[in-house]
């Protein structure tokens, strides 16, 4: 493998003075700074477009991306003999944003917002292939809760229950209640949006991954990586998604979710829509989905102890979760 590295970064220009393994990445001091080197999954177009997208960012002020480093050929990828391809990236040293952190998380999420207005004017063509339908989400909560129901129905019908099983039916009725209501409001918005031009105005390019691992901080300001998985999509669904994901955390804290809100709204403000939009994305019970699909796709004669304890927790947070919501979606 060393010398298949070596031989993808002979087609760089610029000098190699010391590697080290990251996570499935290595990681090169150059004479032209940081540099990652990582395999790449998708196609030349598409880290063509990346290529684009990450230098208009850098030019309007998020200085800190990981823009792609083209080859001494000009090309945004890298084959090895294998027919292997690569990228390799700018890069930074610093820490992940923490979790713990108040602070972090809303200089976190004013970054995003900041990365989403400047998105919103980018010139470029938006590839089909970059575009999420607009039934995508609702497609995709439909049948989570049609899994919800499977997942109920194969409980139902064994004989001996274990303790997380018991858990999962007696609280059953209530998330899939709200599943159900979610994928209604859904519907409802959809038709809505499509008896008004509203596309343009929730519709942006999204991060698509934007999570705690991806925004670092260091002495020379924060930097966010890793936008392979960017979208032309409802932009609040990067919003939603960090949120959901650090509320999990502080037990749906009140104050820390509308700090959030405020900390994206005071760089971007967000229309009745888009707060509609993101109520949906927090509404769904998505963790119930999550533990019951894992339960369901793994052995079933040996439940997980972490299954009840994920199942208990979530149960435990429901009462702060359906506060917060209650605040946020007031309107519906």
């Amino acid at each position: 493998m060393y010398n298949r590295e070596n031989l993808i970064l002979e087609q760089y220009p610029f000098e190699v003075k010391q590697t080290t393994k990251g996570r499935g990445a290595l990681i090169c001091d150059t004479d032209k700074g940081l540099k990652i080197l990582k395999e790449y999954k998708g196609s030349e177009g598409r880290a063509d477009f990346l290529f684009g997208l990450l230098q208009f960012l850098k030019k309007h002020g998020q200085e800190r991306v990981d823009c792609i480093v083209k080859t001494k050929e000009d090309k945004t990828i890298a084959k090895d003999v294998d027919g292997g391809i690569y990228m390799v990236r700018d890069w930074y040293d610093g820490r992940e944003c923490d979790t713990k952190s108040r602070d972090d998380i809303l200089k976190a999420i004013g970054q995003l917002a900041d990365i989403h207005n400047i998105l919103r004017e980018i010139p470029l063509e938006i590839p089909d292939y970059l575009q999420v339908g607009n039934q995508k989400l609702l497609e995709e909560n439909e049948r989570h809760t049609r899994e919800l129901k499977k997942v109920r129905n194969f409980i139902f019908s064994r004989k001996k229950k274990n303790d997380f099983e018991m858990g999962f039916l007696k609280s059953f009725e209530m998330f899939y209640g709200e599943a159900l209501a979610v994928v209604e409001l859904q519907k409802k918005e959809l038709e809505e949006a499509s008896c008004e031009n509203t596309k343009n105005g929730i519709y942006g390019i999204c991060h698509g991954d934007y999570n705690q691992h991806n925004v670092l901080f260091s002495r020379h300001g924060i930097a966010v990586l890793n936008f392979e998985k960017a979208s032309y999509d409802i932009q609040v669904s990067d919003l939603g998604n960090f949120m959901r994901k650090i509320l999990e955390k502080h037990n749906w804290n009140m104050g820390l979710g509308m700090d959030m809100l405020s900390a994206y709204h005071n760089v971007r403000p967000l229309s009745e829509q888009e707060m509609r939009q993101l109520y949906i994305r927090l509404a769904y019970p998505e963790k119930f989905w999550k533990i019951a699909n894992h339960y369901f796709n793994a052995s079933k004669a040996w439940v997980c102890g972490r299954n009840l304890e994920k199942l208990e927790k979530f149960i435990s947070q429901n009462e702060a979760r359906e506060s917060f919501l209650h605040l946020i979606g007031s309107g519906h």
